[in-house]
């Protein structure tokens, strides 16, 4: 009896052992150097400075190249407030609009904003807030982790390390991450960007 217990455990250990083994790995989306892999959209200003992408001095939006469909993405963010409010986001499955490539992408957006109703860890699809934070978790000024997942049609959102939001939405399949510099007189810090595919 003793054995067969003994021969139980260590079996389950095994099933868990490769269960972590299978995880994909995550890939970092951002060099640390240089904006290589990133396509840049509107007029905000974009550059690398100490291993932080920063946008400021207009509207704009920096994808990354990849194209994904079931994902987890995961960074560091800050937003700064120079005289004319701060607003920014990270998009998943987005798309430049065919007829505007410079326009507001086609996708999901996690929101980045603490100065409105609908702010940081809300769900935004184009112009429309959508999936509802149930806190505001963050302020101007401050650097904080957000981790994106979108499966299927389920999305959720992390700030702070606590899931803030839940939604189900199959409009967009699949897509790039994209930054957003929502408006001139502010500023959007990102670093530590990393993703992985999820089946």
């Amino acid at each position: 009896m003793k054995n067969r217990f003994t021969g139980l455990i260590m079996l389950c250990m095994v099933f868990i052992a490769g269960s972590w083994a299978i995880q994909p790995k995550w890939i970092s989306l951002f060099n640390g150097k240089d904006l290589g892999g990133w396509i840049v959209r509107g007029d905000a200003m974009w550059k690398v400075r100490d291993g932080v992408i920063i946008g400021q001095n207009g509207r704009g939006h920096l994808y990354a190249a990849p194209v994904v469909e079931n994902l987890e993405v995961k960074g560091e963010f800050r937003i700064t407030d120079q005289g004319k409010g701060a607003n920014s986001g990270l998009y998943i499955r987005a798309n430049e609009p065919e007829n505007d490539p410079n326009g507001f992408p086609r996708g999901y957006e996690a929101q980045i904003c603490n100065s409105q109703e609908a702010y940081t860890g809300w769900l935004w699809k184009p112009g429309k807030p959508t999936g509802k934070a149930t806190a505001l978790l963050t302020k101007d000024g401050e650097w904080f982790p957000m981790k994106v997942r979108a499966i299927g049609d389920s999305i959720n959102i992390w700030v702070k390390d606590q899931l803030v939001m839940s939604y189900s939405d199959s409009e967009y399949k699949k897509g790039k991450f994209a930054i957003q510099c929502h408006n001139p007189g502010m500023m959007v810090e990102a670093r530590n960007l990393y993703y992985r595919k999820l089946k």
